[in-house]
């Protein structure tokens, strides 16, 4: 079965946002009257007397985008087959005929089957394909459901899917940067704040300040994956719910949901679920883009502190010398994509009324390219990361005495100092020392004497930097115990979790007849 989050279906001439002309006749020629036929809102001979206008029918079609829910399309018309037979609409034989159907539709789609020009969306695909396997049987599957409550399930299945998958290439660069922490421990880099030289710190503490981020980032995913399972909307019908006693227990235990929408009309118009994902996938996106920023940076000739390896990198097709940090660069500009999704999504939700709306097809076109988006970034960023040659030396030379002068300040407070009054004098220092053009560990004692009479000798210990870190031994800092421990943190919350049942694993059996 194809990945629910591997690349979208196919863009079909005509579909919305790259109709012509030309185009929208040749849907009208080409539309075989099968395929209108199983348009679920009719058609033709129904409601309507006549065809549906070319420009429509191009604007209308969201197969070219939807298509890619057909794995879940397929699972919840399976479990609402069982659930009509157990409300006594369908007989078991047909209720098994329609399954079987089902997962001969989902064998065709699997191999490559694909829309025709006349589906209007994935729903239609299945339903006519299923009328392809078992004939007119197909047709009573829509009864007591509607496209509104299914494409609110099918999406919510696939928001759960997707937030499973990129957990998976999250992990995956936490775990490239978890490995290159361990593996420098005893490297002392400078950090910044204001993007000045600010007090020294460990090269792994560094690198794990870009991995809480991103466990922050899985945190929210998850929290997003259980809200997309948190209500079923399936048996809303419409809006109004369904006519017919099926089981929503018995679907929401099949599906693997936690609970039932409360409400019809809220259901079928509920998107909370994609604006939570969204959000979550900006913000993961924001985290890597300032990752991003910090490598390009260190990377650039100026700093040198990482060299680029030559997998993850491109060259320059005038100047033979560059190895440009392509992965990095477009990871950082993915923010922006992401960003536009989410915006686009809240704004389209914000002027609609109750009930659903066709607004919502747009849900997905935002949605997915989201997730696609990160599909394709998060492991190029490992990657990247992976062949990395970090240059401790260049960062230990990098590291100014200056760098210090808060523990030179500290120095004074454990003899007693109000901090105020440290912190004046090593302002002092650190002046004399930029007027003489030299480092602060270049002033002669006398200075230090001059400034402060509880200054002693032993103040030039203070100004070396694994002294510096060896004070900072508090729970979350630069220490090299603290270091230590946060590895040790850091690998635990990569340990798997332990699986715990799910509603999916009830059997029909124990579910019964429960309404």
């Amino acid at each position: 079965m194809t990945p629910p989050d591997g690349p979208p279906g196919p863009q079909l001439s005509g579909t919305a946002g790259g109709a012509t002309a030309d185009g929208v006749r040749a849907i009208a020629s080409s539309t075989p009257a099968r395929a209108r036929a199983h348009r679920l809102w009719g058609g033709v001979g129904g409601r309507f007397g006549a065809e549906s206008a070319p420009a429509l029918e191009a604007l209308n079609r969201s197969v070219g985008t939807d298509f890619r829910l057909w794995p879940f399309d397929v699972r919840l018309s399976k479990a609402w087959a069982v659930a009509l037979w157990d409300a006594g609409v369908l007989t078991l034989a047909d209720s098994q005929r329609l399954e079987a159907g089902l997962d001969a539709v989902a064998r065709r789609l699997a191999d490559g089957a694909g829309p025709e020009p006349g589906d209007e969306d994935v729903h239609t695909v299945i339903d006519r394909m299923l009328s392809e396997e078992i004939g007119a049987l197909a047709a009573r599957l829509h009864t007591g459901r509607s496209r509104n409550d299914q494409v609110a399930t099918a999406t919510r299945l696939w928001c759960a899917d997707a937030v499973a998958a990129l957990d998976v290439r999250v992990r995956a660069v936490q775990q490239v940067l978890l490995d290159r922490a361990a593996a420098l421990q005893d490297a002392i880099m400078p950090a910044y704040t204001h993007l000045q030289q600010a007090q020294p710190v460990s090269v792994t503490h560094w690198l794990l300040g870009h991995f809480w981020p991103l466990e922050r980032d899985r945190a929210r995913l998850a929290a997003a994956g259980r809200t997309a399972l948190a209500a079923l909307p399936l048996g809303s019908g419409a809006i109004a719910g369904s006519a017919y006693p099926v089981s929503r227990v018995l679907l929401k235990e099949s599906l693997g949901f936690s609970g039932l929408s409360a409400n019809s009309v809220d259901a079928v118009g509920d998107r909370d679920f994609v604006a939570e994902l969204l959000f979550a996938a900006t913000l993961l996106t924001v985290h890597l883009s300032r990752l991003a920023e910090d490598l390009i940076l260190f990377g650039s000739t100026e700093f040198g502190f990482v060299r680029f390896g030559e997998a993850f990198t491109t060259g320059s097709s005038m100047m033979p010398q560059k190895r440009n940090p392509d992965v990095l660069e477009l990871a950082r500009g993915t923010t922006g994509r992401a960003l536009g999704d989410l915006t686009a999504l809240l704004v389209t939700l914000k002027g609609l009324p109750s009930g659903y709306n066709k607004d919502l097809q747009e849900d997905k076109r935002a949605l997915f390219d989201a997730v696609d988006a990160l599909q394709l970034v998060l492991p190029a960023v490992a990657g990247a990361i992976e062949e990395m040659t970090f240059r401790t030396d260049r960062m230990r030379a990098a590291l100014a005495s200056a760098l210090m002068a808060t523990d030179v300040a500290d120095y004074l407070v454990r003899k007693g100092v109000a901090f105020r009054d440290a912190h004046r004098a090593v302002g002092t220092l650190v002046r004399m020392a930029e007027d003489g053009g030299i480092e602060l560990d270049a002033l002669p004692f006398a200075a230090f004497a001059a400034v402060h009479p509880a200054f002693t000798p032993d103040v030039l210990d203070a100004l070396s930097p694994e002294a510096s870190i060896a004070h900072r031994n508090l729970a979350g800092g630069t220490g090299a115990e603290a270091v230590r421990i946060q590895i040790e943190a850091a690998r635990s919350a990569l340990e798997p979790p332990r699986e715990t049942p799910r509603g999916n694993e009830w059997t029909i059996a124990a579910a019964g007849g429960a309404r």
